[in-house]
């Protein structure tokens, strides 16, 4: 599910477990889904479901932090992703959360079309072994997601854990689905106790149909819908670059913080960039070098403060001192997933040398002061300040 080699889960003395998961799932429906994000939703239907759920967490109950963080799996590929635990994954460990990811959607189960070209991934069900899972169509997405989290809560392999916040997170695809949760779902059926909502587009996904996938390409077409604003629960917007204009044009849809929302647009981030995809750079195709931004430590750094507001900011030390310029935009013409992860190109010599006159050492004190500006400033965390130093890239 992740291209990059998380944490040793054996040596941080974490379980993990792969869970067959059945129950009944409601849809949703409404008359109106209006463009402030302040949906009227009503049950509707229900269905069978079976699904896969993906469990890491503390093997000792002991250590366990209270925090269950719930990934909506990503489905862009054609088959289930787990991008936002590749970049949390450091941070989730060391906390001591627990971790579930769902497959909440119909093409990650049953099959469907890819939203960024075939890269010969496929569905579940591909595998025999996962020949008993059935998903009744994307209606029933938002349900299952619920229902599954609550039934590993409530019966399930968390339930010798006290578990005392619920956090729902989900990238791209997933958080065009966690909007739509957030604005209709939320206020009629409360559950999670706050939302990352990372990469989301313009649009918000629909409420699908029974029996099918939906369509990425149809979702994005949809109009700009913002985030409701009367939540009672805290809610963090994360988007980069490549977020804000183009294919998923996220841009009509900003808007300013609220009580309980907060939104972090971050310099020099691509949708998608090499932290994400690792060693497997070169199987993309893309023309240049992928975007080697520092999403990952801002994404890790949600810190709330007593009123379960967000604190911090979107500033990175590969941004502050640079050297090299970093795009959420591709090229003209660049494929669709090659549009995702921007790009990176070194600065000329003559630039380096009018920023650091004095050279490696200049650029090196600069790196350590942007760094410690972004931890300071609630943008990164503490504990991640030796990695990010080992991350600079020499002039």
């Amino acid at each position: 599910m992740a291209a990059r080699p998380g944490p040793d889960l054996a040596t941080a003395g974490y379980l993990e477990t792969e869970w067959s998961v059945a129950g009944t799932a409601p849809s949703y429906a409404a008359d109106d889904l209006p463009a402030d994000g302040c949906w009227s939703l009503s049950r509707a239907d229900q269905a069978d479901f079976v699904t896969r759920a993906m469990l890491r967490r503390p093997a000792d109950p002991a250590a366990f932090s209270g925090t269950l963080v719930a990934e909506w799996l990503n489905v862009s590929s054609g088959a289930d992703a787990a991008p936002d635990w590749t970049y949390l994954a450091d941070e989730i460990v060391r906390r001591g959360h627990a971790w579930v990811g769902i497959s909440a959607q119909h093409v990650g189960v049953e099959g469907g079309s890819s939203a960024v070209g075939e890269l010969g991934l496929g569905p579940l069900k591909a595998d025999e072994r996962y020949a008993a899972l059935h998903h009744p169509g994307d209606a029933f997405a938002y349900g299952i997601f619920t229902e599954v989290v609550a039934a590993l809560d409530r019966i399930g392999p968390v339930q010798d854990l006290e578990v005392d916040r619920r956090l729902a997170i989900g990238e791209s695809q997933s958080a065009y689905a966690l909007t739509s949760y957030v604005n209709g779902v939320h206020p009629i059926a409360p559950f999670f106790d706050g939302f990352l909502i990372h990469s989301r587009g313009g649009a918000a996904m629909p409420l699908g149909e029974p029996g099918r996938g939906l369509d990425l390409a149809t979702v994005r077409d949809g109009p700009p819908t913002r985030i409701r604003d009367d939540l009672d629960v805290p809610v963090i917007i994360v988007q980069t670059e490549t977020d804000l204009l183009g294919r998923l044009d996220y841009l009509p849809a900003r808007q300013p913080d609220g009580e309980r929302i907060r939104l972090w647009e971050i310099a020099g981030a691509a949708h998608a960039d090499k932290f994400q995809i690792g060693e497997f750079e070169d199987f993309l195709g893309c023309p240049d070098p992928v975007n080697r931004g520092q999403q990952a430590y801002v994404v890790r750094a949600f810190v709330l403060d007593d009123a379960g507001n967000a604190t911090g900011g979107v500033r990175t030390p590969v941004v502050d001192a640079p050297v090299e310029v970093l795009s959420g935009l591709a090229d003209p013409g660049a494929s669709a997933i090659c549009g995702l992860f921007g790009t990176t190109r070194s600065l000329a010599a003559a630039d380096l040398a009018r920023l650091y006159p004095g050279g490696d050492a200049d650029h090196r004190a600069a790196y350590e002061r942007a760094t410690d500006a972004a931890i300071a400033a609630g943008f990164m965390l503490a504990d991640d300040r030796a990695e990010i130093l080992s991350e600079r890239r020499t002039p």
